[in-house]
């Protein structure tokens, strides 16, 4: 049986997702692997109701000023709770400046936004997120793309999630794979759900067997020994997500590493039309289920 995420969602809404790693709950090495599961899994969905849920839009910048707020005459409509007019976003030469409206109430880091400022987009940890009202408002980086990223706890998407559910936890799919390294890493280029293209880092393939067959992964690297497996599998399109599922390892020192198919999950652009996500790579089709 193939793990499944489904999520429970009032909106029904599918469609596409980039990649921003989860967190990982950190268990102890005495625990069950059913154990550990049943923790990640409820990791999972509290980063989820986090990190995605209130994700209510996605706007593309054009070069040049994108007016933002929440009356009609706005280049960028945000939702009701934004000031009418919020400011304007400046994109030129992949550089966004932020330049609030006379008497707008927006912050950043808890402190009163008064003039211009360049705005760190989300491919470094710690982006910079407007406040206006109850909405916030991150740079996002897809491709060559920059876009604004809309929060809104308020939002009906937000209220409608209903959490998710999963297949039992069953360990064959618990699997102890060999890392190959190639002889040297490289960087991929990935498309992704928008038609964009993204670049990861890749260092090996991973070699396991599941269900009598030999098969094998490509890994992007994350950070040093830690993998991050988008994959199809004879699943997808049917009882998972058609595009991609997730999941994470951790390379060990003799040259191994566990991938547990019990944390594979469909990613927030299954469930999200705002997010967006890489493709498989054709190695990663998978022909097993």
């Amino acid at each position: 049986m193939d793990v499944l995420v489904v999520m429970a969602i009032a909106l029904g809404l599918t469609a596409a997702c980039r990649n921003e790693p989860a967190k990982h709950v950190i268990v102890g090495a005495t625990e069950s692997p059913v154990t550990v599961n049943e923790k990640w899994r409820a990791k999972h969905e509290e980063d989820y109701r986090r990190d995605w849920v209130t994700i209510a839009g996605l706007h593309p910048l054009k070069a040049g000023p994108n007016t933002a707020g929440s009356a009609e005459t706005n280049d960028i409509v945000l939702p009701a709770a934004a000031p009418p007019l919020l400011g304007r976003f400046v994109l030129t030469n992949q550089i966004v400046r932020f330049e609030p409206a006379v008497g707008a109430q927006v912050t950043l880091n808890g402190q009163p936004v008064t003039g211009p400022i360049d705005l760190r987009d989300d491919r470094v940890p710690k982006a910079d997120e407007l406040v206006g009202g109850d909405i916030r408002l991150v740079v996002h980086v897809s491709g060559d793309t920059r876009s604004l990223r809309v929060r809104d706890p308020s939002s009906a998407q937000a209220k409608g999630f209903l959490g998710f559910s999963w297949f039992p936890i069953d360990l064959q799919y618990r699997v102890v794979g060999r890392f190959i390294k190639d002889a040297q890493p490289q960087q991929i280029k990935v498309l992704n759900t928008f038609s964009e293209v993204d670049e990861y880092k890749s260092e090996g393939v991973v070699e396991f067997t599941l269900l009598g067959q030999t098969l094998r992964l490509r890994p992007f690297t994350t950070r040093p020994k830690r993998f991050y497996f988008v994959f199809r599998d004879a699943s997808s399109g049917q009882e998972t997500y058609e595009a991609a599922r997730f999941v994470y390892s951790n390379l060990l020192d003799d040259g191994t590493t566990v991938i547990d198919f019990n944390q594979a999950y469909n990613p927030p652009c299954a469930f999200n039309p705002f997010t967006t996500c890489p493709i498989p790579l054709k190695e990663n089709r998978l022909t097993v289920k």
